[in-house]
């Protein structure tokens, strides 16, 4: 047996380890410096780090990913979203909860977080610091009930297919996951009254005034604001609907919608795509049949020849090849029909533009140009309805089938490209390279521990220093150093690393590694002390300013809960 070889791997373990915590922000790099070192001194191959680098597991974490882009793009969490605020406090805390932790078990938590927390911070029931950390909170104990629900489970997973065991099942979390989760809600719970009353100033962009006009046809007619989910949108406000020349303001949630309203929203104007999902809305500029892929945000001169006028009456179409979409007035509050609006120097205007914009001359006469606006990419329609059903319809398939997850999700991403529904460049963009480059470097580093014996001298040292009483204590370590290591580096790098480990400590035994491997699953995601281990955490963080040790007072006691609750439950389902 080489010993060179064992220490060498032996040192480069260590070195990743505090590479991990030294460099938290960059894990992906710390793994890659690693995966080359086992290159380097022969103890990995070239055909293993490309074997790696195409793992059946890693590549069905990555598409999930993709069809993630897809997702967020849909009315999906819009909808979910409007059904968790509402006046009772006690249902707003249930529905939140449990609206947060369902939505995340299937869908991006990460995702499913970023779109609650405006509404959130706009809410008037509860104070938004008392929301947000429980939503965050939900948002993790919802990914640890599926094996697609958080990325940790599927990286884990990877590193399952690695070892040549069967693939973990879509629900082999999830009895485990649902005790602990209902433990941590009520310790939530009981806990609310050490989160802060903090005033969460909203740092979204400047506010626009949008205007929108229901067709005698939409299906809005006839309902409330509520029910039409008008209440709580992304970023954006209704301030007042204008009927029959009448202006009605403030909008109460249980306001009728009737056909030829024009509802007249405030707030950020790259999310003016999301009203065009809603059913016989039209927006302002769209009479003019522009598109509104691609904004232009002007600034309106002193001295420009539509000064004094309304924007109806300055024939945008016909003079700039444009139409206003939204318009804001520093120190002004803006009220009544965007068209009516009379245009003033110093007014912030978005313009839809055509194809002759550009070539207009007397825009430097006019404006000045500011910035592209670019608005969020929203799918609108079938393609809508087919991303959200097709995706349940490819889990389902899944589950109910004798078909892997990594196939279902091969046809169903085709379909997404095929449809519209996604781009190559969006995939270009937002490809979740540190993900991949964590996972596959992992896996050789797994590979080098292998390949130098190190592992097998550490199952060999197991085997002689801990005696068959003792399996329950090593189970509890491999938990205990996943969880520390978590809240000191990131979910994923803590799973990534811990797990060669946790399965040779398994083989020294001599047990059903099954048990140790959910342990580093679970313990990876099970992120609440600190804000800097789980993305969810520091966004709250964030947005609801907390202080360390608010994190700190509703974290441990809930850490500690879950801790026990599933150190106690994986050896009842997944026995030794």
């Amino acid at each position: 047996m080489d010993y060179v070889d064992q220490w060498l791997m032996a040192i480069i373990f260590g070195l990743t380890l505090i590479g991990l915590v030294r460099y938290q922000h960059a894990p992906e790099r710390v793994f890659a410096a690693a995966a080359l070192a086992c290159l380097a001194f022969g103890l990995a191959s070239t055909e293993s780090l490309l074997t790696n680098a195409t793992n059946p597991g890693l590549v069905t974490l990555l598409l999930l990913l993709v069809c993630s882009f897809a997702i967020d793009r849909t009315s999906l969490l819009r909808v979910i979203c409007s059904k968790l605020i509402v006046p009772s406090k006690v249902a707003t805390y249930s529905r939140l909860l449990l609206g947060t932790a369902l939505s995340s078990a299937l869908l991006n938590n990460t995702a499913v977080v970023a779109t609650l927390i405006t509404p959130i911070k706009n809410n008037s029931v509860i104070n938004p610091s008392k929301l947000l950390l429980p939503l965050s909170y939900a948002a993790i104990l919802g990914g640890t009930l599926t094996l697609v629900g958080t990325s940790t489970n599927l990286i884990v997973n990877s590193m399952v297919l690695e070892k040549g065991l069967p693939s973990l099942g879509f629900f082999d979390f999830t009895l485990v996951g649902a005790m602990a989760c209902a433990s941590c809600f009520v310790v939530v719970l009981l806990r609310l009254s050490v989160l802060p009353k903090h005033k969460v100033q909203d740092t979204t962009k400047p506010s626009y005034f949008i205007e929108a006009q229901v067709a005698p046809t939409s299906s809005l007619c006839g309902r409330t604001i509520v029910e039409n989910n008008l209440r709580n949108l992304d970023s954006l406000y209704l301030l007042e609907i204008i009927r029959h020349g009448k202006l009605i303001s403030p909008v109460r949630p249980n306001t009728l919608v009737q056909a030829n309203d024009r509802l007249i929203f405030t707030g950020d104007v790259s999310k003016v795509k999301v009203l065009q999902q809603f059913d016989g809305l039209r927006l302002f500029a769209e009479q003019d049949d522009l598109l509104f892929d691609n904004l232009t945000e002007v600034l309106v001169k002193p001295g420009a020849s539509i000064i004094g006028l309304s924007i109806k009456q300055s024939s945008f179409r016909a003079r700039f090849d444009a139409g206003v979409v939204a318009i804001r007035r520093e120190g002004g509050m803006l009220s009544g029909k965007l068209g009516d609006m009379v245009i003033k120097a110093g007014d912030f205007l978005v313009l839809a533009v055509g194809k002759d914009f550009a070539g207009r001359r007397n825009l430097s006469k006019n404006f000045f140009l500011l910035s592209g606006v670019t608005p969020e990419n929203i799918l609108l329609g079938w393609r809508n309805s087919y991303t959200v059903i097709g995706f349940v319809v490819t889990v389902a398939a899944s589950v109910l089938l004798p078909i892997t997850l990594l196939e279902c999700l091969l046809y169903f991403v085709a379909s997404l490209f095929a449809f519209g529904c996604l781009s190559v460049n969006e995939v270009k963009r937002r490809f979740p390279f540190g993900i991949w480059l964590i996972v596959s470097a992992a896996l050789t580093l797994s590979n080098g521990l292998e390949n130098s014996g190190l592992s097998t001298q550490l199952a060999h040292w197991v085997e002689h220093y801990v005696n068959d009483k003792s399996v329950m204590l090593a189970f509890v370590c491999v938990y205990l150093i996943t969880l520390l290591l978590t809240e000191m580096v990131t979910n994923n790098a803590a799973a990534a690393l811990i797990f060669p480990i946790a399965y040779n400590v398994a083989q020294g035994l001599g047990v059903d590694p099954m048990p140790f491997i959910m342990a580093v699953a679970f313990a990876a995601s099970g992120s609440f002390i600190l804000p800097y281990g789980y993305q969810t955490n520091l966004m709250v963080f964030n947005a609801g300013h907390y202080q360390l040790k608010e994190f700190l007072k509703m974290g441990i006691p809930v850490s500690l809960t879950y801790s026990a609750v599933v150190l106690y439950m994986i050896p009842v389902v997944f026995p030794f």
